[in-house]
């Protein structure tokens, strides 16, 4: 009978493992969804409102769907997204589609589109990434990035050369661990001989 007992508690426990980490999956945001990353009809507003409905959380992953050589990505610092400038990148540009880009770090993040006068029209995007937390986040609270001023840089240079990656990697990135799974995994590794010990 106290066997029985222990393997229903060891299946529990597998069990609320596999739970927990079903929960701390990342999630796959799509830019734009359907849209994709193009320049779009309606200016920067659809990047805004895609990005306002969606929460982002480190670990997620930004697919942005695109045709090489049509469009690119490159992550900027919020000032170069404000001009529409490639000026001070953060990572490598991204020239060939479909890119993933992992969110690494907490914080602001700037994308845009460095072809012809692309982000100017709209092809940019602007982001709040949050830490993964156990309980409920509230919604996002909208952010409509700013709108050039007429004088500021056209964008027109197209970068001839450049490393290609498949990432953007965060200024302080450090390999995505998911400490609560491994603290667990621990715990559940030292039980097992205490449980194989009551079981014989």
């Amino acid at each position: 009978m106290a066997r029985f007992i222990m393997y229903i508690l060891f299946f529990v426990i597998i069990n609320a493992v596999a739970l927990m980490q079903f929960t701390a999956a990342q999630t796959v945001h799509v830019v734009g969804d359907d849209l994709g990353w193009i320049v779009p009809q309606n200016g920067a507003t659809a990047y805004s409102n895609w990005a306002a409905s969606k929460r982002f959380l480190v670990g997620d992953i930004l697919v942005f769907n695109f045709t090489t050589n049509e469009h690119d990505v490159l992550q900027v610092p919020k000032a170069s997204f404000d001009e529409c400038s490639d000026d001070n990148p953060i990572g490598n540009m991204l020239i060939n589609g479909p890119a993933n880009v992992t969110l690494n770090s907490t914080g602001e993040q700037y994308y845009i589109c460095t072809i012809g006068r692309h982000c100017e029209l709209g092809q940019r995007l602007a982001i709040t990434v949050s830490a993964p937390s156990s309980s409920p986040l509230p919604a996002p609270s909208p952010t409509t990035p700013t709108t050039p001023s007429p004088t500021s840089n056209d964008c027109t240079t197209a970068p001839t050369s450049g490393p290609t990656a498949g990432s953007i990697p965060a200024p302080d990135a450090t390999p995505n661990s998911s400490s609560s799974s491994s603290v667990l995994a621990t715990l559940l590794l030292s039980m097992f001989p205490i449980f194989m010990g009551l079981i014989f």
